[in-house]
């Protein structure tokens, strides 16, 4: 059996405190605000584990959000499809997006892995722009010029607040989903693989294989990710899925740890809440990249880990000194 850290029992009751009291301690608009943060915050993981497992920069992450999301909002207003089914739909389909992208970069890291996935979001955005989002409309893109059809949400979850519970638990989902490949034989794959691919093809790992394996795994929480936050919002807009917001998210990612799940709430909350305070206090949203920037020279000069690696850190130095 396998034994939980104890970093793993707190994460598990921190989304178990948060999925009971945040809900009922935030309002409304704030109830979605806090809704699209643990979408990003699955998508965070996604990009985060593959750079902290494998070392590989993925500058696509949102832009596959954004595939995600139209594959729901397309099932949603098609087919009379549980929730659940058209967010399997969403999260599989973008997993083999996912794996299409890894293809001409299998053999690549680095600045050149970076570009290609780059490349790959710049013309997921121009596809958005010029085709929009499924609205309810007929034929393949689904787009009507009236009013948007209703989105259907899971019977369980109809209210913001019940769909934000819904949302959350599925973020602690996934953290689970990527723990567990990380305890077996893809973790251990993938950690050889970073130490040293040549070493590790020389231990008889299919390099390709586990790469590819790990670009569809991210693909599929991006995927989820897209699709929870189609349903939160009900209508997606191309401007959510620009490939700059690729990058920003992996900066951050960086800028909050890629090694611990703390890190990708960390992103999330970055990402989502502080530009929406900065709103509340009549301050201009754009001065959080400013923020960003010093995070992030911050974290590569003095924490290599991150802002959770020093928070983690500075625990383990209380509890050694108690």
């Amino acid at each position: 059996m396998t034994k939980i850290t104890p970093s793993g029992w707190a994460g598990t009751i921190f989304f178990v405190v948060m999925i009971l009291a945040l809900p009922s301690l935030s309002g409304g608009q704030w109830i979605k605000i806090f809704t699209s943060t643990s979408c990003f915050i699955i998508a965070a993981s996604g990009v985060a584990f593959m750079y902290a497992r494998l070392g590989m920069v993925s500058l696509g992450q949102v832009a596959l959000m954004g595939v995600g999301g139209w594959i729901m909002l397309r099932m949603n207003h098609a087919f009379n499809l549980p929730f659940e089914i058209n967010l399997a739909v969403a999260g599989g389909i973008t997993m083999v997006f996912g794996w299409v992208l890894a293809i001409p970069a299998l053999r690549m890291r680095g600045l050149y892995l970076a570009l290609i996935t780059l490349m790959a979001a710049g013309g997921l955005e121009v596809i958005f722009s010029t085709y929009r989002f499924p609205n309810g409309g007929t034929g393949f893109w689904g787009v009507m010029p009236s009013v948007a059809a209703p989105f259907r949400r899971p019977a369980i979850a109809t209210s913001d607040a019940a769909y934000l519970r819904y949302v959350m638990l599925a973020t602690f989902l996934g953290f689970a989903l990527i723990e567990a490949h990380r305890r077996l034989a893809p973790g251990r794959a993938w950690a050889m693989i970073r130490r040293s691919e040549a070493a590790a093809l020389a231990s008889g790992v299919n390099v390709i294989y586990y790469k590819a394996w790990a670009f569809g795994l991210s693909g599929f929480l991006a995927g989820i990710a897209g699709g929870l936050l189609a349903g939160g919002l009900g209508l997606l807009d191309a401007a959510t899925f620009r490939a700059s917001e690729s990058i920003m998210l992996f900066a951050l990612a960086v800028v909050g740890g890629a090694r611990f799940w703390l890190g990708a709430v960390i992103a999330g909350v970055l990402y989502r809440v502080l530009p929406a305070l900065f709103n509340d206090w009549s301050l201009d949203a754009d001065l959080t990249l400013v923020i960003f920037g010093a995070a992030l020279l911050h974290a590569i000069i003095t924490a290599p880990d991150g802002l959770s690696g020093q928070i983690i850190g500075l625990f383990s130095k209380r509890k050694g000194q108690s």
